[in-house]
């Protein structure tokens, strides 16, 4: 006799009836829009993505009213009223892209545009570094780059804004071996940004490269036809410009959820180098050259 008492979670009151068999879960592996149900809280929404964080895996779903919340895969869900185990999504199959940049021999070519080198060890990753304004812009820089900065060891790094720029190279030390490589947004002269990178280069010399693009922020580096645009929204002054253009284009935009959705599904529209405007391609090749010269570290 057990003095504890029953298994409290081996009867579902609203699921089983008198005699009734219990449903046995079946494993799924999700989908983009695929509806599920979270049992404990209720929540039912569309799966709008999986990501991996602290070890496992977390579908975020996305209700009618477009609220959004995640939740760790496994069991607990049920999917057209039985109950499933939620597996992360299968490995997408290749398709043939006809517009894919091919080399005439037929070599694999990564998503910057360059031939990719056959699969070896991992690098010890150099001394020397690139820097970017924020998360978004590190997310693209690897979605497009990843590959070639794996193949030569360099590593990306936040600078969570331009304006920590001075204090994170007074700690790094640039020097003509051991360079920083800085990506900048929205680098027009006289702007706040320009100062700045006038102020790293008269301090550190051949040891930094302050780069950027003309874009307010990276989103509009991504090219509007990927998302059915002719031109990006024009955003007032003053508004914020991920904000405002969510709101723009009728996306949920009430919260910083609502803004890291919106750019998940603008960085879905990027296929490779082609997605991207020329002005910021160039800028980056620009940084990974700067940064990988011969007995540079």
């Amino acid at each position: 006799m057990d003095p504890y008492g029953t298994d409290i979670f081996s009867h579902d009151p609203h699921r089983d009836g008198p005699g009734a068999r219990r449903p046995r879960s079946r494993e799924v592996h999700v989908e983009i829009g695929m509806v599920l149900e979270d049992v404990s809280t209720g929540f039912v929404g569309a799966v709008i993505g999986v990501e991996k964080s602290g070890g496992m895996h977390v579908v975020e779903l996305e209700d009618r009213r477009g609220r959004t919340r995640s939740f760790p895969l496994g069991g607990g869900f049920w999917l057209e009223g039985a109950p499933v185990i939620a597996l992360p999504p299968l490995p997408a199959s290749p398709s043939p892209d006809p517009g894919a940049p091919t080399t005439p021999g037929g070599r694999k070519v990564t998503n910057s545009g360059s031939i990719a080198a056959p699969r070896g060890p991992a690098r010890v990753a150099r001394a020397s570094r690139i820097w970017v304004e924020g998360r978004h812009d590190a997310q693209l820089v690897e979605h497009v780059w990843g590959d070639d900065l794996a193949e030569a060891g360099i590593a990306v790094q936040l600078l969570e804004g331009v304006d920590h720029l001075l204090d994170v190279l007074e700690v790094f030390g640039p020097s003509d071996t051991e360079r920083a490589g800085i990506l900048v947004d929205h680098l027009v002269e006289g702007s706040k940004e320009w100062r700045i990178a006038r102020a790293a280069g008269q301090r550190w010399g051949g040891g930094v490269l302050v780069v950027g693009h003309p874009f307010v922020d990276v989103w509009q580096a991504v090219k509007p036809a990927r998302l059915g645009l002719s031109e990006w929204p024009h955003v007032p002054r003053g508004t914020d410009i991920k904000h405002g253009t969510l709101e723009a284009l009728g996306w949920p935009h009430a919260d910083q959820a609502d803004i890291a959705q919106g750019w998940r599904r603008i960085l879905s529209t990027v296929r490779d180098y082609r997605d991207l405007e020329p002005a910021l391609l160039g800028r980056v090749e620009e940084l990974i050259d700067f940064v990988t010269e011969p007995g540079v570290r």
